[in-house]
């Protein structure tokens, strides 16, 4: 049983170090999923036969099936970020980042709202209609809408400015016709500043993360 253990560890040990590696999203996320899927099948490759060599050919079909998933997330993001891309390159106030397989699309506050309000502006659910296009077409994900304001004012108006701006958006994507029950909002207020310029810091972000499993 030791040596089954120790067996395992070094699988899991041994793929953590390759699954932050290679130049691509792809690549990480089909690693990431060959970690996953290793450590559970030897796991249960260990329950169901109770020896080494069930350990070792869970490990195998787990590492397998978990590279495949991997993959796909990967390829899934892959196509999303470049319609995003696309989309924000219409409009000078949005930018598309990516951390793994997170995408983060940042909206300016002006684009969506006047001064001191969290009424839609009419340019705003134009933007909004164009994104919620792509979030249709890619349903396998959930999404975080993002309110976040400068520091002027008090925190504690901020964080209601910055809640009812978020929920504005959702409902926006919503009547757009993306799925509700994707869709989390939640304001920041002035607690994650980014820069020194408030303009930059009044902003809404649209976070969109793969739903595995």
């Amino acid at each position: 049983m030791k040596r089954t253990v120790t067996i395992i560890l070094c699988v899991i040990t041994a793929l953590c170090l390759i699954s932050c590696a290679g130049p691509t999203q792809r690549e990480r996320g089909a690693k990431t999923g060959v970690l996953i899927g290793a450590a559970a099948g030897a796991i249960l490759g260990q329950v169901i036969g109770s020896d080494t060599e069930a350990t070792i050919l869970g490990a195998a079909i787990g590492a397998a099936a978990g590279g495949l998933a991997g993959h796909q997330v990967g390829t899934y993001m892959d196509r999303q970020e470049q319609e995003l891309k696309s989309v924000a390159a219409t409009s000078e106030a949005a930018s598309v980042q990516r951390n793994r397989d997170v995408l983060t699309a940042t909206f300016k506050s002006e684009v969506f709202f006047d001064f001191d309000s969290s009424t839609l502006k009419p340019g705003g659910y134009s933007e909004i209609a164009r994104v919620a296009g792509v979030l249709k077409r890619y349903p396998q994900t959930s999404i975080r809408v993002e309110g976040h304001t400068d520091s002027k004012g008090t925190e504690s108006y901020n964080q209601t400015l910055s809640e009812k701006r978020a929920e504005a958006v959702r409902n926006a994507l919503v009547k757009e016709g993306v799925d509700a029950g994707r869709i989390i909002a939640i304001g920041f207020g002035e607690t994650q500043p980014i820069s020194s310029n408030d303009s930059t810091n009044r902003r809404v972000n649209i976070v969109i993360i793969p739903a595995v499993g």
